[in-house]
Parts: structure tokens; C-alpha cells; sequence
């Protein structure tokens, strides 16, 4: 019973916290992968950034 309490525990954290993460091609995104270190990066977040944040080309909400 308490391991039960605990998966459902981790379960919900885990997607309280990525329900708060920014959309990807958002200017709040971009802030946010200009803080994290290059090296962190994943190839489809490199991508994105070079698409989206380099020239300026946002998506328009933060949804």
C-alpha cells in the first residue's frame, strides 16, 4: 500500500512539473535554453532553438 501511495505521489509531481514547463519555439523557451548549458541540450532542442529563437521566429503563446 505505501509503495502504491508513493508511485501515485511521483506520478503526480511529475506531471505538475511538466505542465509548467514553457512550449517549445516560445520566447519564454528560448530564455529558458539560453540559461541551460549547450551541453545539456538534446538534438531535437537544438533544432528547435535554431529555428525558433535564432531568428526570432516565436511561436506566439506560452500555452
Amino acid at each position: 500500500m505505501r509503495r502504491l501511495a508513493l508511485l501515485t505521489s511521483l506520478t503526480l509531481l511529475s506531471l505538475c512539473l511538466a505542465a509548467c514547463a514553457p512550449k517549445v519555439g516560445t520566447e519564454r523557451w528560448c530564455e529558458k535554453m539560453d540559461d541551460t548549458p549547450n551541453g545539456d541540450w538534446s538534438v531535437n532542442d537544438a533544432k528547435a532553438y535554431a529555428e525558433y529563437c535564432l531568428f526570432g521566429n516565436y511561436i506566439d503563446k506560452d500555452e
